[in-house]
């Protein structure tokens, strides 16, 4: 079921206030990015998810940090190689 739409008003600078309601359905954040595309009279904005990448290289680097223990030295090699296996295990 759609939401009933709310209006808002464009500043003098063009910013648009979200509303609250719509603000905390979508989860938008200060910061949040969103997609905008305008045709006609029609205007239509999308979250964009942004990842979270300072988390990630912590996760990233603990792994590593872990397997240098284990087994000494880490290459450069090896650093990419737990990147992309992170980021495939983190998009299932």
């Amino acid at each position: 079921m759609m939401a009933e739409p709310e209006i808002t008003t464009v500043s003098p600078k063009g910013q648009v206030v979200i509303p609250q309601a719509i603000r905390r359905r979508l989860k938008l954040a200060p910061r949040s990015k969103l997609l905008v595309y305008g045709e006609g009279d029609t205007l239509i904005m999308k979250k964009v998810p942004i990842p979270d990448i300072r988390g990630e290289w912590e996760e990233i680097k603990r792994i590593m940090e872990e397997r240098e223990k284990r087994g000494g030295a880490v290459s450069e090699d090896d650093v990419g190689r737990e990147i992309d296996a992170y980021r495939k295990a983190k998009k299932r």
